[in-house]
């Protein structure tokens, strides 16, 4: 039993364990939703579940609860983490920061300008402009940590920044693009939970308990305000003490995200893949592929990460903006700019934002799990040959002047 546990704890602790458990979740729901028993899938998903506190009520149906829920501890950790890299990380330099966030820049704009370019004649269509702008970390991260210690750190640590700067954009857009009708009082009250908060930071709490609990009161009114509720993982996390001190015990935020870090990657994400991959294959054609919807996403993901990711980058250190991060070459870069494409999980949360029609769900789910593969395999094989010593760039690659 000590030996199964050692190894448990040993695949747990592998930097690929989270994304191959994504990939698991998804190829399950898919499987699930294509068998006999895809109306048992349906029924789980569209089980009510109710919380009710004397008037104020909360009645979704579990996929709904995934979505807005679990999916809030997720925006909670990438909260700690952008918080984390910008007051003490690889975000806290320009040298550091400029070369992922003009790649980032890049990875947003050119799969949105693709899929609006394919979609251009359908106005509801175009709601889902910004589902191809997406990168999944952990997803990423899970397919460069398979190439083991052949790929540099700096290379690992670049990937990283991009991949959290690409979930900011994410939270930016959906703060502005995907909110629905407001309510005023449910704002006001997430408000003054904001307030108090900051308070909690400013006086030194440094327990973390009544940060959860203002903030649980905080997503109900997020959640009953129109903005979705996701956004309230996000600001709350951005509240969280970092900088505490002189003291025996870890800064709040960093026990946080230490303590969460396993439960969403091993928990949360796989629910939310399991939840939102199932697509139903039946009387699925090539043709169904080529539409503009699901073709406008993978096109994105695949081709204008690549672009954007890379031809930005590359822009850059040749006007001296920023340069490559140490001891790695441009064919490890386009290898990235190809795992960039890997959008799944923050894809498919921003097509349950942009379509509610089912039909649109399922032409969004082909789109991101095509263009997803596609990316994975072809970062894979990139990144592979970049690692042979045949393939490998000069030793002492020129470094644009600046940065």
């Amino acid at each position: 039993m000590r030996s199964l546990r050692q190894r448990i704890s040993s695949l747990m602790h592998h930097e690929a364990a989270g994304g191959v458990l994504l990939m698991a979740a998804a190829a399950a729901a898919l499987l699930l939703d294509n068998s006999p028993l895809n109306w048992l899938y349906d029924a789980i998903l569209s089980t009510p579940v109710v919380v009710q506190i004397g008037a104020l009520a909360i009645d979704k149906p579990l996929l709904l609860w995934i979505n807005d829920g679990l999916m809030a501890v997720f925006f909670f950790l990438v909260g700690l983490e952008i918080k984390r890299e910008l007051l003490q990380g690889q975000l806290l330099s320009w040298n550091e920061a400029a070369l992922p966030a003009v790649a980032a820049l890049g990875g947003m704009l050119l799969p949105a300008l693709i899929y609006v370019a394919f979609n251009m004649g359908d106005p509801s269509a175009l709601n889902g402009w910004a589902i191809p702008a997406a990168t999944d970390i952990a997803f990423a991260l899970g397919v460069l940590a398979l190439l083991g210690s052949r790929v540099p750190v700096a290379l690992k640590i670049f990937l990283l920044a991009l991949a959290i700067l690409d979930d900011l954009g994410a939270i930016v857009i959906i703060a502005l693009f995907y909110t629905a009708d407001l309510s005023v009082m449910s704002l006001a009250i997430a408000g003054i939970c904001v307030a108090i908060l900051l308070g909690l930071n400013f006086v030194g709490v440094r327990r973390i308990a009544p940060y959860i609990i203002v903030g649980l009161v905080m997503w109900v009114c997020v959640l009953k305000s129109g903005v979705h509720a996701t956004l309230a993982g996000v600001v709350i996390a951005l509240t969280i003490p970092l900088r505490v001190p002189d003291t025996e015990k870890p800064a709040p935020l960093l026990r946080l995200e230490h303590e969460l870090h396993p439960w969403v990657a091993f928990f949360v994400m796989p629910v939310f893949a399991f939840a939102n991959a199932g697509v139903s294959l039946t009387g699925l054609s090539f043709a169904d592929l080529l539409a503009p919807i699901p073709l406008g996403i993978a096109l994105g993901l695949f081709f204008g990460k690549q672009l954007g990711v890379f031809g930005f980058a590359w822009l850059a250190a040749r006007a001296g903006i920023c340069r490559l991060p140490e001891g790695t070459n441009w064919l490890q870069i386009y290898g990235i700019s190809l795992l960039a494409g890997i959008g799944f999980t923050m894809s498919l949360f921003i097509g349950t934002l942009a379509f509610a029609d089912p039909e649109h769900a399922a032409a969004v789910r082909l789109g991101v799990l095509s263009g997803s593969i596609l990316s994975a395999l072809a970062g894979y094989t990139v990144l592979r040959i970049a690692s042979m010593p045949a393939a490998l760039q000069p030793a002492s690659n020129p470094r644009p002047a600046g940065g």
